[in-house]
């Protein structure tokens, strides 16, 4: 039992509160806000001058399917034998001693979607998870199934393009997904009949059609947005469109249209042609039309332990700070499906949370303290974790 006094706190449910008392035990905050006597046995930590802010949430990453310092080992995110695997499930190939998910969690970010990559245009499930690395990757799992990654636009043609297999086009792509899609409803329509056999990979459309979990759709250009959602209306299923690079340039459609997006990573070159109308800007024209979306680090291929000064980035081109660091935590939240635990401190959800030295999206704000499930570490300057606590 912990108690965290006399800090700036952003709850991300109401106003900053002004020398504030989180109380947490058992795992979960059990109090929070002003005037909180601390209970006799709990041990007080004074932080005084100090922000907490909830656990950050990275909602796309690639954390422990691309290992850092594993080079070819550690590569097991793109199963690109063929261009539809719903039935992969990136928890399979998930390396919890990845040393990224604990330069992560040293830098305040304790919760992470983790994606196969975007080299099939139906690429397996996700899975969201918490990044204080346990011995096995059962005991960080936050949400099993998070969502079926599919793919539009240059890596799915690049990869079988140039095998001369489909997809070669952006018409293929669609096609293929549909046509999974089309597959999934007649695996449902057969339940119960004596002829049907069980199918993995149809298992995996089903929780999509049933609304159990979303598509994850990997887009970036305006136009492969547009497909996307389109195929999403359809089906009528619910989707989530990864990156979004150029969806600033549809914005007023996308708010039209309910979309939910997880924009980034922001701090990239053009690399490739669907990157050409990048823009650091673009969240804020998302948010000036009500758009909903949360940021990422698509970690590795920004770190996921930077990802506030990626927020911090938004904000300098135009975006609010309260909304950047929303993007980080409650929206993040929201969008992944696990707002009822995570990326706000409230009393029944669970103790994840950071203590700052400065407002977390100011470059020079270190994390001092992280907490996950009730349990704290401290952060050293070389932002390696100390022993955690229990």
């Amino acid at each position: 039992m912990i108690a965290l006094t006399g800090a700036q706190i952003h709850t991300m449910t109401g106003a900053v509160i002004e020398q504030g008392t989180v109380l947490v035990r058992a795992g979960k905050i059990a109090a929070v806000g002003t005037g909180i006597e601390v209970p006799a046995d709990y041990r007080t930590l004074d932080v005084s001058g100090k922000v907490i802010t909830p656990g950050l949430i990275d909602a796309h990453t690639h954390l422990g399917v691309y290992s850092e310092a594993l080079a070819w080992a550690g590569e097991d995110g793109n199963e690109s034998s063929g261009p539809v695997t719903p039935g992969m499930d990136v928890l399979d190939a998930l390396y919890p001693d990845d040393v990224g998910l604990s330069d992560a969690a040293a830098g305040g970010i304790t919760t992470v979607m983790v994606a196969p990559g975007s080299a099939n245009p139906v690429g397996g499930q996700c899975v969201i998870i918490k990044t204080r690395q346990r011995a096995t990757v059962e005991e960080m799992i936050l949400r099993r199934h998070a969502g079926l990654k599919i793919a539009f636009g240059e890596n799915p043609r690049r990869v079988y393009g140039q095998r001369e297999k489909a997809p070669v086009t952006r018409m293929a792509v669609a096609n293929l997904i549909r046509q999974t899609l089309v597959k999934g409803k007649e695996y449902l329509l057969a339940d119960g009949k004596e002829d049907r056999k069980y199918d993995l990979d149809m298992e995996a459309v089903a929780r999509v059609l049933k609304r159990e979990m979303p598509l994850r759709a990997h887009a970036h250009r305006a136009d492969d947005i547009v497909t996307a959602l389109r195929i999403a209306r359809e089906f009528d299923v619910d989707i989530i469109i990864e990156h979004a690079t150029e969806g600033h340039r549809i914005a007023g459609w996308l708010a039209r249209e309910n979309a939910r997006l997880v924009l980034g990573p922001n701090l990239t070159t053009r690399s490739k042609m669907e990157l050409k109308s990048r823009s650091i800007a673009g969240a804020a024209v998302l948010a000036e039309h009500g758009v909903t979306f949360a940021l990422m680090s698509d970690h590795p291929v920004l770190p996921s332990a930077l990802l506030p000064v990626y927020a911090g980035l938004a904000s300098r081109y135009g975006l609010s700070a309260d909304r950047a660091l929303r993007a980080i935590t409650a929206d993040a939240a929201d969008i992944s499906g696990v707002a009822d635990r995570v990326g706000s401190l409230a009393a029944g959800k669970d103790a994840d949370l950071v203590v700052w030295d400065d407002h977390p999206l100011l470059l020079a704000a270190k994390p001092r303290l992280v907490m996950i499930d009730g349990v704290l570490s401290q952060v050293d300057e070389e932002q390696t974790l100390g022993g955690w606590e229990g």
